[in-house]
């Protein structure tokens, strides 16, 4: 029986198969965005939903596994965090060409179960050499999920890839929270059966993704041109110089996690409890208007307008946070709250744009090297961030803020420009076209 997703319907067809088979309160649901309207869409959020629940897990209680519970030292389980995502970053190209060759959705649920075995492996973790070992591993599967997740997401989400893909951030920022939730509960608890139970549960949780992740259909494979070359990606001049501006623009995603606490509690009269509550805020909006913000980013030039909006955001949010320094308590909080309120539109449109983005640019033939390419970038911006606001925002100050604001906003009116280049580039390239 051919499993495989054929051509995208058309929204009236789609509609009605969502209807047809949705039935009752799920079409209720599905009318109202709350559900995907397809059976594949379906098993795939959920697939998603259970894999991030585990990474919440894991990024909120593994660090203390290894220092309270292995009883490593606190730098060398930093450098062994640090070496292992880097090295992992070398997986996004040569996977991504797998996935083409092979059929992402297969690459996809293989990443996930060699991560879920590393992760449990971790329990036998004693020395640092073993520690490096086994996140090593991790972090190459994470590389290669992300490298063929990428064009998975885009075959289910035709004929609008970015609207499913806003729809799944959104799930995703639930399931982190439900994450750090049940590890709160393990580091409350602060004993080795606590912790070993939370990389367990780590462990489960991806191998139950990579469960959901078989009943989604496989992505039939798009012939690549004898002339084209074994790496387009790491060829096309536009797409590298995309690659790197947006890595730069996706240091905003360590402003709200890294920066902003430290100025709060360094640098303004805010009350410590606030940390917690400026989170709050960009979480709740992000899972209740992600979807619709990415409504009409359905195309290179629309997506490129919306990354420039993103930056101008930026440089308003970062001017804002920069004001509350040195103000009373209750002003600090009612500025940072409208700087938490700008930064969130802004990684709104980032995110929609940098989405539609990473495929519109790239041929049919090599979406996940192509995804592959682009999440290095991002990886890259979750490596410089934290030291470079560190040094700049909180070292420099209010100044500091404007300087990185007026970078975001620089690199947001850049893109653009590189998106005209990349289409000029394709419309006069017979193998890209």
């Amino acid at each position: 029986m051919d499993t495989r997703i054929q051509h995208p319907q058309s929204a009236p067809t789609q509609a009605a198969a969502a209807k047809g088979t949705a039935g009752g309160l799920p079409a209720w649901l599905v009318d109202r965005g709350l559900i995907p309207e397809t059976s594949p869409k379906r098993a795939f959020a959920a697939a998603t939903f259970i894999n991030q629940i585990g990474k919440g897990l894991f990024i909120s209680g593994a660090a203390l596994f290894f220092t309270r519970s292995v009883g490593l030292p606190v730098a060398q389980v930093g450098f062994a965090l640090g070496a292992a995502a880097l090295i992992g970053l070398a997986a996004g190209v040569p996977v991504g060409r797998l996935a083409d060759r092979r059929g992402p959705r297969e690459v996809f649920g293989l990443a996930v179960v060699v991560q879920a075995l590393a992760v449990a492996g971790l329990v036998f973790v004693r020395t640092v050499p073993s520690l490096i070992a086994f996140l090593c591993v991790a972090e190459l599967a994470v590389s290669a999920g992300t490298a063929a997740r990428g064009p998975l997401t885009r075959a289910l989400g035709a004929p609008n890839p970015t609207r499913y893909r806003s729809y799944l951030r959104a799930l995703n920022n639930i399931a982190l929270g439900c994450g750090a939730l049940a590890a709160g509960v393990v580091v409350q608890l602060d004993t080795r059966t606590a912790y070993v139970s939370l990389i367990l549960g780590t462990a489960v949780a991806f191998l139950l993704s990579a469960a959901l992740t078989s009943r989604v259909p496989s992505v039939p494979t798009v012939r690549a041109p004898a002339e084209g070359g074994r790496w387009p990606a790491l060829k096309d001049k536009p797409y590298v110089v995309l690659t790197v501006l947006d890595g730069l623009m996706s240091i905003q995603t360590q402003v709200l996690i890294f920066a902003l606490p430290l100025w709060i509690i360094g640098h303004t009269q805010a009350p410590r409890w606030f940390v917690g509550a400026s989170v709050a805020v960009n979480t709740a909006l992000v899972v209740c208007l992600q979807v619709r913000v990415s409504r009409g980013v359905d195309s290179n030039a629309a997506a490129g307008r919306t990354v420039r909006r993103a930056g101008a955001a930026f440089l308003l949010a970062t001017a804002l946070i920069a004001a509350a320094g040195g103000a009373p308590g209750w002003v600090a909080m009612v500025v940072v709250v409208l700087g938490v309120v700008a930064h969130t539109v802004g990684e709104l449109w980032h995110t929609a744009g940098s989405f539609e983005l990473s495929f519109g640019l790239a041929p049919e033939h090599a979406q996940g090297q192509y995804s592959g390419l682009f999440a290095i970038g991002q990886g890259l911006s979750n490596a410089v961030g934290p030291p470079l606001l560190g040094l700049v925002c909180i070292g420099w100050g209010g100044p500091g803020w404007l300087a990185m604001g007026a970078l975001f906003l620089a690199v947001g009116q850049v893109v653009p420009l590189v998106v005209n280049w990349s289409d000029r580039s394709r419309a006069h390239s017979p193998v890209r076209t």
